[in-house]
């Protein structure tokens, strides 16, 4: 019963081990240099992973949350398209090392249209790509495949956008407290600038949020500024994030 535990836990493995039994048995110079391959890119990923990981801890830990969710949020707009879109291009390494990186980001706050941009621009318009692509195709074939790309990748972006949501993700999710003011109920005054400073400032005559709450003594002084705020228009939401 423990086998077949392990088995049903590990389905994939498996199933490929099987498959590389049936072309040993069918071909087995074919399953050689298959497995020659296998070792060749296992090889590779240990080499890219480490750094990879590394990276991921690194904006876990040092990139404030409100830097992403300004930079690559729902609300970021073209220009966080356009910062995807450079991220991906400039990025190094194979495919497969983005995706931890992107998953850090997603639960940093980044939006799904983003993230497909970031991978997307990653595997096919990275810029060491285009300069091979220029020199064996011809830089006419590099910019006109580029230009296409990049249109097909935003649409593509979009569209994942509107139907995908991070609930759908396979992912671990936690509850965050998340800081909102309501500028049509703001009124002004300043107050909750003069109570905390780190989390409001003023802009055009209205409060605005400017670092959201991490852990329980911030969400315990944020209380203070909501309840003395004159208008209500303070308000702090529970909300299901990747992490």
């Amino acid at each position: 019963m423990k086998a077949v535990s392990i088995v049903k836990k590990n389905k994939l493995l498996f199933l490929v081990a099987l498959a590389y039994l049936v072309i040993l048995v069918i071909s087995p110079d074919k399953a050689i240099k298959s497995i020659g391959n296998s070792v060749y890119y296992l090889v590779e990923m240990l080499q890219v992973l480490p750094v990879i990981f590394l990276l991921t801890v690194v904006i876990e830990a040092l990139v404030p949350k409100e830097m992403i969710m300004r930079g690559f949020g729902e609300k970021s707009g073209f220009r966080g398209n356009l910062l995807a879109l450079l991220l991906g291009s400039i990025s190094a390494g194979p495919i497969y090392a983005a995706f931890p990186i992107s998953k850090t980001l997603l639960g940093k706050g980044a939006s799904i249209s983003n993230i497909v941009i970031i991978l997307s621009s990653w595997a096919v318009i990275k810029v060491p790509m285009l300069a091979n692509e220029a020199k064996f195709l011809g830089v006419n074939f590099m910019i006109i495949r580029w230009v296409l790309t990049v249109i097909v990748i935003f649409v593509m972006a979009y569209i994942t956008g509107m139907i995908v949501k991070k609930k759908d993700l396979p992912v671990d999710s936690k509850k965050a407290e998340t800081l909102e003011i309501k500028e049509d109920y703001c009124i002004g005054c300043g107050l909750c600038v003069k109570l905390l400073p780190e989390y409001y400032e003023m802009n055009q005559n209205k409060a605005v949020v400017t670092k959201m709450p991490e852990g329980k003594e911030a969400v315990l002084a944020l209380k203070e500024s909501i309840e003395k705020c004159p208008s209500k228009a303070i308000i702090l939401n529970k909300e299901e994030i990747v992490s």
